[in-house]
């Protein structure tokens, strides 16, 4: 359904017919994204609601598909949001550009009366928000109550310079555009619902003052004592500031002295371990500021991994030396503990133990793995998988997807016989796909090496 007929009023983000409280500062602006070739563009449940809308609305799936190809080309310019409108120049490819809008109604007054005293019961709810999540039992109280905060089957209208009157590709790929932008950003739809972030917050601090007046002094109890948290903040002096991180380790001290070392001790070797202990010690201090936690107390075969991690500054003979005795007392050959340290490089304990544990995919896992395997790639461009654990080999090519068991995907690929990691993890199996082939199709073998490594 077209409504150009309904065009906002660009000073103030007003639908005709609407009326709103907050018509300063509604409209919010994103740039340009670049291509999103090989990854999905809904990755929350909220954002793949959106795309569902649009989906299951759409009378010509074609045109969602052209919409979908053009999302992924970087064709959709920058977006604009305001309430019940949002607008971007797509461009085809042949470069020509059109205006596409699509609208969505804003909640009148009342529902948003009735959503911000819901949000308000519980503070979880607003601190989800903040963090950038959309909190599903607000959503499903809303609904409850009446109030549909999410799109439903065709209530994403849509308005293309084209002169379409369903969503053609140009609407299609704003939709899709916008996923992105609601994955990273709940308050996006708050804003298209009739209310800028900036006035949800005021609003959501309003009501949760008001919901807990000050109890007047004289209808307090009188109590012996004091306040026991009064008592500790009065005993002990405030905490002073944290830290700030140091820009790199700290240097060990030089034991290059005109004594000579006792017997049996290699003054190189301990000098390497005490820059590995300053290594670590600085790592986990960046671990504690940061507000993250390592993964645990590192077994002596993880350990063996890292200290040779560390052994690329090191002279060549005493690299030699000391690779092998960590090689053989972590149980590894020297490949294997080459593989083992990239691994290391690209993720520590956890990428290492995608290389060195098969595991068997199931329950939840098994469909989280399946819906992102299927929602990776178009029909025609999903690759021959093989499956064995959590590892699914790549038909016709020298890569593999490993899973690892916080649902990311580590590219490996087969070098000499040996599956061998090849970057980073990513949330998204094309992703991890891409980064694997980047380094070209060396051994198309085919089949499983299931040796560590």
């Amino acid at each position: 359904m077209n409504r150009e007929d309904d065009l906002p009023d660009t000073a103030t983000g007003r639908h005709e017919g609407t009326t709103s409280r907050y018509d300063a500062a509604t409209e919010r602006t994103f740039a340009a994204q670049p291509p999103a070739r090989g990854r999905s563009f809904a990755r929350t449940w909220w954002g793949r609601a959106w795309l569902a809308a649009l989906e299951d609305g759409a009378l010509d799936n074609a045109q969602v598909r052209a919409g979908r190809r053009l999302a992924r080309a970087g064709a959709v310019g920058a977006v604009s949001v305001r309430p019940g409108r949002v607008t971007a120049v797509v461009r085809d490819r042949d470069g020509t550009g059109q205006r596409a809008d699509v609208l969505l109604t804003e909640l009148p007054e009342g529902q948003w009366d009735r959503l911000l005293d819901l949000a308000v019961e519980r503070s979880g709810d607003v601190a989800a928000l903040l963090d950038g999540e959309m909190p599903p039992r607000l959503v499903e109280d809303a609904a409850t109550a009446g109030i549909d905060l999410l799109p439903g089957l065709g209530e994403l209208e849509a308005s293309c310079g084209c002169g379409a009157w369903d969503h053609c590709g140009h609407t299609a790929a704003l939709c899709y555009q916008v996923a992105r932008l609601l994955d990273e950003d709940p308050f996006v739809l708050l804003l298209l619902r009739g209310r800028s972030p900036r006035a949800v917050l005021d609003d959501l601090q309003a009501r949760g003052t008001a919901a807990a007046p000050p109890e007047p002094a004289a209808a307090r109890p009188r109590r012996n004592g004091v306040d026991a948290a009064q008592a500790y903040a009065a005993a002990r002096p405030p905490l002073p500031a944290p830290p700030e991180l140091p820009g790199q380790p700290g240097l060990p001290p030089s034991l290059d002295a005109e004594t000579p070392p006792a017997a049996g001790v290699d003054p190189t070797a301990v000098e390497f371990l005490a820059a590995r202990t300053a290594d670590e010690a600085h790592r986990m201090l960046a671990e504690a500021l940061g507000g993250t936690h390592a993964c645990g107390e590192l077994t002596a075969d993880q350990d063996a991994v890292r200290l040779a991690a560390g052994l690329a500054d090191t002279p060549r003979a005493f690299r030699t030396a000391v690779g092998r005795r960590l090689a053989t007392g972590s149980g590894r050959s020297r490949e294997g503990l080459t593989s083992a340290v990239l691994a290391w490089r690209y993720g520590g304990a956890e990428a290492l133990s995608v290389l060195e544990e098969e595991w068997a995919v199931e329950g939840e896992a098994w469909a989280r793995a399946r819906r992102a395997l299927e929602s990776a790639w178009e029909e025609d461009e999903r690759p021959v998988l093989r499956a064995r654990g959590n590892r699914w080999t790549v038909g016709g090519t020298s890569c593999q997807l490993r899973l690892g068991r916080d649902g990311r995907w580590w590219p490996y690929r087969k070098e000499r016989g040996r599956w061998s990691p090849a970057g980073d993890a990513a949330r998204d199996p094309a992703t991890a796909l891409a980064t694997a082939l980047s380094f070209g199709d060396g051994d198309v073998s085919g089949g499983e090496d299931t040796r560590a490594g």
